[in-house]
């Protein structure tokens, strides 16, 4: 195993690559956010939630995922973002964290993008409080700006205690 960086051949020069992150791109509204490729489970299309009484507002339901119950996060109101418009059910991408699993309900999922982790940058000052509170930092990309979530911030709800 060599220890020199990765090289890409630009066609005309080589450009040396820090080290490449992926992530799983999802949209909610008109933002894209990743999510670490090591912390999905599964990529869900529309699921039967069964609403659970006297959980936060965030919390969808629960759904049950091949004889696993797991626990539905409505991403758009932990954002405190208006509901989604129209018929459009969305999906969701399955997490695990502290051995549970939780379904981030979002609009969609694209591609796993793999970035050079050189090019991590902390938050904008104008980025909302609420995406800031629960996400690591941003990727600049070519049309748009990925929000990168923190899993675990993004599962800590208003009102939890801390544990």
């Amino acid at each position: 195993m060599s220890d020199l960086p990765a090289t890409q051949s630009t066609g005309h020069s080589v450009v040396a690559l820090g080290e490449l992150k992926q992530f799983v791109s999802i949209m909610i509204g008109k933002q894209l956010f990743g999510i670490p490729v090591l912390q999905v489970h599964d990529v869900l299309g529309p699921q039967r939630i069964t609403r659970i009484p006297l959980s936060p507002k965030e919390v969808a339901g629960s759904l049950n995922l091949r004889g696993r119950i797991v626990t539905a996060i409505d991403i758009r109101s932990r954002l405190n973002m208006p509901p989604r418009e129209g018929d459009h059910e969305g999906m969701s991408i399955v997490v695990e964290d502290q051995g549970e699993l939780y379904s981030l309900m979002v609009d969609s999922v694209g591609e796993v993008l793999s970035l050079d982790e050189a090019k991590f940058e902390q938050h904008p000052a104008t980025l909302d409080g609420n995406i800031r509170e629960v996400s690591t930092g941003i990727y600049r990309l070519d049309k748009s700006l990925l929000v990168v979530f923190d899993v675990r911030a993004l599962l800590r709800f208003q009102g939890e205690e801390a544990a």
